[in-house]
């Protein structure tokens, strides 16, 4: 049986079921060049949301679509000369129980790699998009300096708890912003030197002057809105300000729109969005130096693991109430 969970509506505000269908079929045969995949398990992405809605960084999903995310597979029957049965692949796989493919956006993964500490799930996680645009946005956007002051915005989610890490490997002084005591309790855990939980206080300005005096160089935002505005009011002379997620926009009917844009007049702050996608050329050296990284101890992650696939419209829905840490997955097969 084929399941697959299809767009049915375009989402107003948060999510529902409502906005989600699932749609079962027979399992066909593979044609030629074509191949046959069973989904071991899929990622749960904040930033998919935007997609279901209007156009973002690829064209807004069309109605009736399967959801589309990162997942890691089997091969389980293949007339692609590229991929055997048994194989293990990840990739756009998608919301659904099977993915019939020619190949295209599907890697072979190398066994080798997923040893000692780095578990299979890594490949959609640390070691996939999540862990990549940490990586890239801080080496090649952040250009940090020892010395340097960090601060990370959802430092507790995938994105934001690997660029903490790296940038304590780069010798930064790293500041992290999480909601509640067991996210910044984990985000201290990570090497974090100051920890704000902005649920702690409404005064978030407030609570970053007090934390920061010596100011910020890099700002990694996952988050937008009012966080964003507050972390320009820190920032230093020639600050960065890595633009890689704004969780807090997804959902609003307006855009929340940025108040403090005259400090980047005197601060000659640079403000850039960030597309994993450009660096696709560069991402095997990357994975190979975090694997590394994770091996001996120096990157850890955390994952939050949801089993059966009819669970992953209230996976993706609980996302933006912060209920869970780490990077979502769904566990489609028992494989």
């Amino acid at each position: 049986m084929w399941q697959r969970w299809v767009l049915a509506r375009r989402p107003v505000g948060v999510p529902g079921p409502q906005d989600f269908r699932l749609d079962e079929g027979a399992l066909p045969d593979p044609g030629e060049n074509e191949m046959l995949v069973r989904t071991d398990y899929i990622s749960i992405d904040p930033g998919m949301r935007s997609r279901l809605s209007r156009d973002s960084y690829a064209p807004a999903l069309p109605l009736d679509s399967v959801i589309e995310s990162a997942g890691i597979g089997t091969v389980i029957a293949s007339r692609n000369t590229k991929f055997r049965e048994g194989d293990w692949v990840s990739g756009a796989i998608g919301w659904q129980s099977h993915v019939m493919s020619s190949g295209r956006g599907l890697t072979k993964l190398n066994p080798a790699l997923f040893t000692g500490l780095v578990r299979p799930t890594a490949a959609i996680g640390i070691l996939g998009i999540p862990g990549l645009t940490a990586y890239f946005g801080l080496r090649d956007l952040g250009a940090p300096k020892p010395g340097q002051t960090l601060l990370v915005s959802s430092a507790a989610g995938t994105v934001g708890a690997t660029a903490l890490q790296i940038g304590k490997l780069d010798g930064l002084t790293v500041v992290g912003i999480a909601g509640g005591p067991d996210k910044t309790a984990y985000v201290r855990s990570l090497g974090a030197d100051t920890v704000i939980d902005y649920k702690a206080s409404r005064d978030l300005p407030s609570q970053l002057a007090q934390a920061i005096p010596q100011g910020v160089d890099i700002y990694f935002d996952n988050v937008g809105a009012a966080t964003l505005d507050a972390a320009i009011r820190v920032m230093n002379l020639r600050g960065r300000i890595i633009v890689s997620g704004q969780i807090a926009e997804y959902n609003a009917a307006a855009p929340a729109g940025i108040r403090n844009t005259l400090d980047f007049i005197p601060k000659r702050l640079r403000m850039e969005g960030l597309v994993v996608f450009d660096y696709a050329a560069r991402f095997a050296e990357a994975q190979a130096e975090m694997a590394q990284w994770i091996q001996d101890g120096k990157l850890t992650y955390r994952e939050h693991i949801v089993p059966g696939l009819g669970q992953a419209p209230s996976a993706f829905v609980s996302l933006f109430s912060g209920e869970m840490t780490g990077r979502v997955l769904v566990k489609v097969s028992e494989s």
